[in-house]
């Protein structure tokens, strides 16, 4: 660490302390040195001229190898891809160097090494929009999707969290879904979507599991993500799952508010889940209680607090809801179509009177259907 007023322009660190680390390199054989912040370009270029024979590897680089170890599916390998170019793509001169211009200006002076360079930097360019088009179509059909479930009065939640909170264990839990699980950083990047049954088994609802956030989330993921985090962006309701075990519990759910304002998401309905509760002292829990006293506390790994989760989704998705029970004529099909849209559809039976439907109704949508009103 080094204090400093403000970062140096060409190394971030000051030149002595890069000496420094180019120093305790040799001594400890080291061939990777890692910075927890974001380097530019050229910062990292004149380190790696200092701190010769290792390689430099910033926040967003280490981050984005993390990603690309954990893809697996085709849309989580395209993302991570288009991110990892739009990172390398600026950095793509320091591979070249041994190639580089031959003189400046004139006839006959252009070295071969710009030309590569040019044409690799071409190709990465072509590769990228080419990428973008296939994930904007993967996000057209998500959103065909999402437009289905809400046509059919299904409502979404979401899952949040800091990575490694055990959002993949509690959609499991809750659902009986199959996501892997693992103890280690982004183990889940592929979006999952299980459906959850409520309210005694009539109310359905999709959850969707999301990648881990982090602290200071490099822009290049958000960006490449964005057709994934719009599950949280387009949610009904926010699960913001917590390890309600880890000592710096406080960060973390900050951290996950700051990309949830990021993605425009933070005025979300949500509920804070305090997971790992089996991990807690009865005293931190008494604290964690009084101090989050609206928060859900389970344990997914023991399956204990889920039925009180279940409770509060239900009773979250139900605030502003109105339960009417009506009977609508085959002539007014119009309705029945908007009541699709506008809420949510607990039962459905085809009488000789006419459509007799259960329904949990916005509020202030109930007036044009007071007619309909079975009493």
């Amino acid at each position: 660490m080094q204090r400093l007023e403000k970062p140096n322009v060409r190394t971030f660190i000051g030149p002595g302390k890069a000496e420094e680390i180019m120093q305790l390199a040799r001594t400890e054989h080291a061939d990777l040195v890692i910075f927890d912040v974001d380097l530019t370009p050229s910062q990292q270029r004149n380190l790696e001229g200092i701190i010769s024979k290792v390689k430099i590897i910033d926040r967003t680089g280490i981050i984005l190898d993390i990603f690309a170890q954990h893809a697996h599916s085709a849309e989580g390998k395209l993302q991570v891809e288009l991110a990892q170019l739009n990172y390398l793509l600026p950095r793509l001169r320091g591979m070249w160097q041994h190639l580089e211009r031959q003189g400046v200006g004139g006839v006959g002076l252009r070295g071969p090494g710009e030309t590569q360079l040019e044409t690799d930097k071409r190709l990465m360019r072509k590769r990228i929009q080419r990428l973008t088009r296939e994930l904007e179509e993967l996000k057209q059909n998500r959103s065909t999707q999402r437009k289905k479930r809400q046509k059919q009065g299904v409502h979404s939640v979401a899952l949040v969290g800091y990575t490694n909170a055990g959002k993949s264990t509690l959609i499991n839990a809750l659902t009986g879904a199959d996501v892997l699980v693992e103890n280690k950083l982004f183990a889940t990047l592929d979006s999952t979507t299980r459906k959850l049954n409520l309210d005694h088994h009539r109310r359905e609802v999709v959850v969707s599991d999301t990648v881990g956030f982090i602290k200071k989330l490099p822009h290049q993921l958000v960006a490449a993500f964005r057709s994934t985090l719009d599950e949280v962006r387009m949610a009904d309701l926010l699960l913001h799952v917590v390890d309600a075990s880890h000592p710096q519990l406080e960060g973390q759910i900050k951290a996950v508010e700051d990309v949830l304002e990021e993605l425009e998401a933070d005025d979300k309905p949500q509920i804070l889940v305090l997971n790992k509760i089996d991990l807690v002292n009865k005293t931190d829990r008494l604290r964690l209680s009084k101090v989050y006293p609206d928060a859900v506390q389970v344990s997914a790994e023991e399956g204990s607090g889920l039925d009180a989760l279940r409770e509060a989704i239900d009773e979250t998705m139900r605030k502003g809801m109105v339960r009417l029970r009506l009977l609508i004529p085959y002539t007014r099909g119009e309705l029945i179509q908007r009541l699709y849209s506008l809420g949510l559809i607990l039962s459905e039976n085809h009488t000789a009177e006419g459509t007799d439907i259960i329904v949990d109704l916005p509020e202030e949508s109930t007036g044009e259907y007071s007619s309909f009103i079975v009493r």
